[in-house]
């Protein structure tokens, strides 16, 4: 009985060392999960930085770490607090609010406040970048109007003015005061914009003729060769197939 108790025990210890990982096999196990770490945090630093610099570019007053912020807000499975993007982001809380407060003005994001929570939390308003392309249409709209409204307080301030000089000014002022009423009346074709803005969807609408137009005189505005071949037409969108 004594020797089939230990003949019993040194099987199951060979056993169980068998199917104990060896320190070898543990260490290549930690390195593979090191190295696909890498690789996930290198992506996500790629797009929080590339998102920072293209909000920061686009919406003035506006830093780098607010695009970051967007880019996380993509990212987060729901609304995030102001401590949760300091401590993901690595950034005080006062920059972090103070971008927080310029994305909220340009409709970017939006500021819940969940039943019994103390604190706020902040999502993306819509769909990225759909809330990012209209966010920038109704800031050019609101570009063009200023303009407008700022050629016309410059032509009432010079008046009657007469000379070489004031006459120059005039010449440009109203040059000027054409051109963004043309764009104004372009802007007005559109609905007033104040939302995310499916781009993707809006270019599958429009038929293929119309972009290619579109394109033509894109080319032809920045003053590329008009006699080179149009470009070829963009294949059409990819249709999913039923099942039977």
């Amino acid at each position: 009985m004594v020797g089939i108790a230990r003949g019993t025990g040194l099987s199951t210890s060979i056993a169980l060392m068998a199917a104990t990982p060896r320190p070898a096999a543990r260490r290549r196990d930690r390195t593979q999960d090191s190295v696909v770490d890498d690789r996930v945090s290198s992506a996500r630093k790629a797009l929080l930085e590339g998102v920072g610099a293209e909000i920061a570019a686009s919406f003035p007053g506006i830093t780098r770490l607010g695009g970051q912020v967007v880019a996380a807000l993509y990212l987060s499975d729901g609304p995030r607090s102001m401590d949760e993007l300091s401590l993901e982001l690595g950034r005080s809380k006062s920059n972090i609010f103070a971008n927080l407060r310029g994305l909220e003005a340009a409709g970017i994001i939006e500021r819940r406040r969940s039943s019994g929570a103390r604190h706020d939390s902040y999502t993306l308003r819509g769909k990225y970048p759909d809330v990012v392309i209209g966010a920038y249409i109704a800031r050019l709209r609101r570009v063009v109007h200023d303009k407008q409204a700022l050629c016309q307080r410059a032509l009432t301030l010079l008046g009657d003015a007469r000379g070489p000089d004031a006459d120059s000014l005039r010449v440009r002022l109203s040059d000027l005061s054409r051109k963004y009423d043309h764009f104004a009346g372009y802007m007005q074709l559109l609905p007033a914009i104040e939302g995310p803005v499916d781009l993707e969807q809006l270019l599958e609408l429009l038929p293929r003729d119309v972009l290619l137009l579109a394109g033509a005189a894109a080319r032809k505005a920045i003053g590329l060769d008009s006699a080179a071949p149009p470009p070829p037409a963009p294949p059409p969108p990819p249709t999913s197939k039923k099942r039977a």
